[in-house]
C-alpha cells in the first residue's frame, strides 16, 4: 500500500470548495471575503495540469457553484447579497470556458439523466421545470406539482451518486467501530495529548485519520496519518496546520483512488492511493 503525492495547488487564497468531476477534472473555488472576489480554477485530476486558472464571471463575488455534470459547470447567483437563497442558473462548458446558456428566473434543484430540475418562486408556491443540461431548453413543465420532482430526486438519491467518495467520520466512544480501530485510536490517545475527536475513513485495508494534538506551546497541530491495516505499519503522515488555536475539521476526503488534503486554508495537495 502506497500514498504518493501527485501535485499541489496553492494560489494564496482561501479554498472554499473542491469538486472532482466524473470526466477527470478538479474544480477549485477560492474566495477572498475582504476583497469580495471569487476565483474558479480547473485542473486535470490526474496530472494537475491547469485547464483554466483564476476564472471570474461578470459577477465577481455573489456567485457560486451548484453542480458539475459531465463537462458542464452550473453557477448560481443570490436573491440578495448576504442572503443564502440561490437564484439563476449559468451553464458553462469546462473545456472552453464558454457560457452555454443562462436562466435568471429559475433556481437549481438537481441534475439527473441529462436534465436540470429547477423551480421558479411565485408569489404563492413554486412552479417546477426540467431543462436540457446542455442547451437550457425547456423539456417538461410540471406546474405547481412537486410530486414528479420528488420521484426523480428519490431515484437520483437511490443511485447513490456519492458512492465513490469517502468522507471522514468523527470517532467517539458512542460510535459502533470495530475493536481494532478502538485499540488503534486508544493507543494514539495514550501517545499524544489530544484535543477534540479523531476523524477517519477506511478504504479496504487503508485507515486514514485526522486529529489535533496539543503542542508544547499549548496550541493545536492538525495531523493526518495513514495505517496499512494488513501490515500494521504507518505509511503516511503529514502536518496540515503546524500552529492553530481552532479546530480544522473536514481537512481531507477520498474519491476513487485519490486522497485530497487541505493544508491550512489555501493549499490543496492531491495524492494517489496504490495497493
Amino acid at each position: 500500500m502506497r500514498i504518493k503525492k501527485k501535485y499541489t495547488n496553492d494560489n494564496k487564497r482561501p479554498i472554499w470548495r473542491i469538486l472532482p468531476s466524473d470526466t477527470g477534472k478538479l474544480i477549485i473555488e477560492e474566495r477572498e471575503k475582504d476583497d469580495k472576489q471569487v476565483y474558479f480554477n480547473c485542473l486535470n485530476i490526474e496530472s494537475g495540469k491547469k485547464i483554466f486558472k483564476n476564472f471570474q464571471l461578470e459577477e465577481k463575488f455573489w456567485i457560486g457553484i451548484e453542480a458539475v455534470y459531465k463537462d458542464v459547470i452550473y453557477f448560481h447567483k443570490y436573491v440578495k447579497p448576504d442572503m443564502p437563497q440561490h437564484i439563476g442558473i449559468i451553464a458553462m462548458n469546462l473545456n472552453e470556458q464558454k457560457i452555454l446558456w443562462e436562466n435568471f428566473n429559475s433556481s437549481f434543484l438537481f441534475i439527473w439523466k441529462e436534465k436540470v430540475y429547477c423551480f421558479q418562486q411565485m408569489f404563492e408556491g413554486r412552479k417546477y421545470f426540467s431543462l436540457d443540461y446542455e442547451s437550457g431548453e425547456l423539456i417538461e413543465d410540471f406546474g405547481e406539482d412537486a410530486e414528479k420532482i420528488n420521484e426523480e430526486k428519490k431515484e437520483l438519491d437511490g443511485s447513490n451518486p456519492f458512492s465513490d467518495y469517502l468522507f471522514p467520520i468523527s470517532y467517539n466512544s458512542n460510535i459502533n467501530a470495530p475493536v481494532n480501530l478502538k485499540e488503534i485510536f486508544q493507543k494514539l490517545r495514550n501517545d499524544h495529548t489530544f484535543s477534540g475527536n479523531i476523524e477517519f475513513v477506511q478504504k479496504n485495508n487503508l485507515l486514514l485519520f485526522n486529529f489535533h494534538i496539543v503542542n508544547s506551546e499549548g496550541n493545536l497541530s492538525n495531523m493526518i496519518k495513514a495505517l496499512d491495516l494488513s501490515s500494521g505499519k504507518y505509511i503516511f503522515e503529514e502536518t496540515l496546520i503546524k500552529e492553530t488555536k481552532t479546530f480544522a475539521p473536514d481537512s481531507f476526503f477520498v474519491k476513487d483512488d485519490f486522497l485530497f488534503l487541505l493544508f491550512g486554508k489555501n493549499r490543496l495537495s492531491v495524492y494517489s492511493i496504490k495497493d
